[in-house]
């Protein structure tokens, strides 16, 4: 095997520990290890950049391509499959080797990118995305047509469901359909026009089931859930991670801490929505994201302060990919420190998505998932179009020094 070092540059090593010198040889696809003046078979000069763990997005749609509105209906079926290979290396692009998609992707994407038949970023897939009738994964419209975000196939069950007992079946349909994750939307939300981002949605007993079938498959639970309520609701359910969580209050805050419940914010998705005005979105969705922008944010700037465990996500698909890296900046503005920010873009992220083991930080025995940065990476403007190089695997699939 041959032994490649990255030698001369820094090292932020994933954990939130200081940057500091230090030399990284990889084999195999593995780092093997980390120190000061190793050597290889091949030297790769990175004197004067950064090396970090490879980045992870908790929260992207690579089916979706934007808030596109009526145009999508117009699209053939299969043509968002074409855009998802896009999507996906544009991720990658960003240096993010390791995804979850929150809704959207099949299997198929998953095993493609796995089998190497297209680029991108590893990716957990949630497949489906659960709501009640009326909520936000409910396409009905008062013209009596229907427009889900994702329409059912073979390969990815309908996500509403009303009852325990809808609940119990369809999640091990989710399952079957091979979800590393479950997602449920216990509140409304934003880009739906008939939902209230204020009102929880789905009963206990509903959320209960769900959690059974998922802790039964030992799958996480993840929750679309921006209402106050509807955050509580999942919190008492056992559901691993809120996304979004813009309307949280002290107790919410209290109650996740104790049950150590992730947060996964995605602050930059209502701006996305805004900057699509044109896309014929609903008057409706439009106002819901004006609405929401400074809730967001400050309830963010509390979870941060009360030490809410977060992961980063940015909900990308609602916006273009590619400016994940953005994310970083508002996470920043949030009252997050630096590293800590780098932190729950790589190992934190990685333990919420089960990943710590294998990826997240630059130790030996990790996956030699790595970016390589000019300048600051404590400074998040521009950091996208710093990027020097990006290894996943060992295998430079960006960059050229």
């Amino acid at each position: 095997m041959t032994r490649v070092v990255l030698s001369g540059g820094q090292v932020f090593d994933g954990t939130g520990a200081a940057i500091a010198a230090g030399d990284i040889v990889v084999e195999d696809g593995q780092i093997l290890e980390v120190g000061a003046g190793l050597d290889g078979d091949e030297q790769i000069d990175v004197a004067g950049l950064t090396v970090l763990p490879g980045f992870i997005d908790c929260h992207v749609h690579v089916i979706s391509s934007g808030a596109i509105g009526v145009r999508g209906l117009h699209l053939p079926f299969s043509y968002s499959y074409f855009q998802a290979v896009r999507n996906l290396a544009t991720t990658l692009d960003c240096g993010i080797t390791t995804a979850r998609d929150a809704g959207g992707a099949d299997l198929g994407v998953r095993q493609a990118v796995q089998d190497g038949l297209i680029e991108g970023p590893r990716l957990r897939i949630a497949i489906s995305i659960l709501s009640q009738s009326g909520g936000h994964g409910d396409g009905w419209l008062p013209s009596g047509h229907d427009a889900p975000m994702f329409s059912a196939h073979a390969g990815r069950p309908g996500g509403v469901v009303d009852g325990p007992a809808e609940m119990r079946k369809r999640a091990r349909e989710i399952i079957r359909a091979g979800a590393d994750v479950l997602k449920v939307c216990t509140s409304g939300g934003v880009l739906s026009p008939r939902s209230n981002p204020r009102q929880a949605h789905f009963r206990p007993d509903e959320l209960d089931v769900l959690v059974a079938e998922a802790s039964a498959a030992g799958l996480p639970v993840m929750a679309h859930a921006q209402a106050t309520d509807g955050i509580k609701n999942a919190i008492r359910a056992g559901i691993d991670s809120i996304e979004h969580g813009i309307y949280l209050d002290d107790e919410a805050i209290a109650m996740m801490l104790d049950a150590g419940t992730w947060l996964v914010p995605t602050l930059i998705a209502p701006s996305a929505v805004l900057e699509a005005t044109g896309a014929g979105l609903p008057d409706a969705v439009v106002a819901k994201a004006r609405e929401v922008i400074t809730a967001h944010r400050e309830s963010f700037a509390r979870a941060v302060d009360a030490g809410v465990r977060i992961a980063m996500g940015t909900d990308s698909g609602v916006g273009p990919h590619g400016r994940n890296l953005e994310e970083l900046a508002l996470m920043a503005a949030g009252g997050m420190k630096p590293a800590a920010v780098l932190a729950a873009t790589t190992s934190r992220a990685a333990q919420l998505l089960g990943l710590g083991e294998t990826t997240g930080t630059i130790a030996p025995g990790k996956r030699a998932d790595l970016v390589v940065v000019d300048g600051d990476p404590y400074d998040f403007t521009g950091l996208k179009d710093r990027i020097r190089a990006v290894f996943q695997g060992g295998r430079r699939v960006r960059g050229t020094r």
